[in-house]
């Protein structure tokens, strides 16, 4: 059969699932000790196009890690309503994927399970925390995996890798049987080579269409924010792909997406250090130092300073809705800004630069999942090292077709996204 990298999920349908598992396994072997992707393989995944997913989401019987150590040996006691939707869909499930520890951390590394490592260059991060989704799918490990994203979790990886990543709107996939971080931002969504292939996988877990649609859509951009506060490479390669989707975008002012952020991360960290608790009593040194790092600032956030930006979320919506989208259709603007650091400048023995790396990769990102709306991240170029770059497309609530429309028609006309790693 031909090499998995060069078909889409739809074009896999017509190939025997013998071959495809077999062809899967043999780049699995090839490629697994160089980007670490799999925490564990599945050795009788069964028939069906061949997928993964981020080892949160619980199959019963099964181990679930969710990256860390004190859940190493956990056996889940249910499948999540997402897999369940894929296996009555007929797809394979290949095995756990590699993740930052419980979700929470935007790099890709995990010193439990060792780093996940970009398959562009390993020296550089795949971003997090649906590090091992990313890279499996941007290595064509696998067709499609699925991710979490409460800040970032699906667009950065995606956009690190060079590959599609949708982040769903808050309450479209049930979250049942799926690891929780932080309930008030938790979305599920897939990553996949194209956004076809994203929809496709999301009409199969959700039961409704998604393409085709819409394509011709009114874009609105914020060029000199993106030109003033984004590394000029990717600046250049963002603003080049708005002409592509619309010849004459709505300029209008940025969203205040620190302040949004600042909102989210609020959300992030209280609720993510209240499920936690119990284990951060009993098993403090059971986390990684970066992970108990950020669980121990939740519990220094005032309960008034919580449900006062729990309060405003709304209103916060309806300027975004109103505003900045105002007549267009979708709000487009990078999913990174700063070009992709490495492994070790955002690592245990990373330098003074390393807290401002971390917060700048999920800066575009955090605000979105603050408001609930979708974002597309999709590939629009490489940088002057041959790391990917990648624009993101910001909708209002349940517009996940309309944004996965835009992306084919994107994707039709450039070949980004058909790019492989080399090896």
């Amino acid at each position: 059969m031909s090499d998995p990298a060069l078909l889409s999920l739809a074009q896999a349908r017509e190939v025997p699932p013998n071959e495809l598992l077999s062809a899967c396994r043999a780049r699995i072997e090839l490629w697994q000790p160089r980007i670490n992707a799999f925490i564990d393989l599945d050795p009788a995944p069964g028939f069906g196009i061949p997928l993964a997913h981020k080892d949160m989401f619980y199959r019963a019987g099964r181990i679930s890690t969710c990256g860390s150590k004190i859940r190493r040996d956990w056996v889940a006691g249910e499948t999540s309503a997402a897999l369940e939707k894929l296996d009555a869909a007929g797809f394979a499930d290949l095995g756990r994927l590699n993740m930052s520890e419980f979700a929470y951390g935007p790099t890709g590394h995990n010193e439990h399970y060792g780093d996940c490592r970009n398959p562009w260059n390993p020296d550089y991060i795949t971003g997090g925390s649906s590090s091992g989704s990313a890279a499996a799918v941007a290595a064509r490990l696998v067709f499609g995996a699925l991710g979490s994203d409460t800040g970032g979790s699906v667009r950065v990886p995606a956009a690190a890798c060079g590959v599609t990543g949708l982040k769903t709107t808050w309450g479209r996939v049930p979250g049942r049987g799926a690891m929780p971080l932080s309930p008030s931002l938790d979305t599920i969504g897939p990553l996949a080579r194209s956004a076809e292939d994203c929809g496709l996988l999301l009409q199969a877990i959700t039961g409704e269409g998604y393409l085709p649609g819409k394509e011709n859509v009114r874009i609105a951009v914020s060029s000199g924010w993106i030109e003033e506060n984004a590394h000029p490479e990717v600046a250049a390669a963002v603003l080049a792909a708005v002409k592509t989707l619309d010849k004459h975008p709505i300029e209008v002012e940025a969203p205040d997406f620190d302040a949004l952020s600042a909102h989210c991360l609020v959300l992030m960290q209280a609720e993510a250090s209240a499920q936690h608790a119990k284990w951060m009593r009993e098993r403090p040194g059971d986390y990684s130092s970066a992970v108990r790092a950020r669980l121990e600032a939740g519990y220094a956030i005032p309960a008034s300073y919580y449900l006062e930006v729990l309060r405003l979320r709304g209103a916060c919506l309806e300027r975004f809705c109103s505003q900045t989208l105002g007549a267009a259709d979708l709000y487009l603007l990078p999913a990174i800004a700063i070009r992709l650091p490495t492994r070790e400048a955002t690592g245990p023995k990373g330098g003074d630069e390393m807290p401002r790396l971390l917060a700048d990769l999920s800066r575009l990102t955090r605000w979105v999942n603050y408001l609930g709306v979708p974002a597309l991240a999709l590939p629009c170029g490489f940088d002057s090292r041959g790391l990917p770059l990648s624009l993101q497309l910001v909708g209002r609530p349940f517009s996940e077709a309309l944004l996965l429309a835009a992306g084919r028609a994107f994707q039709r006309a450039t070949s980004w996204h058909e790019r492989v790693p080399p090896g």
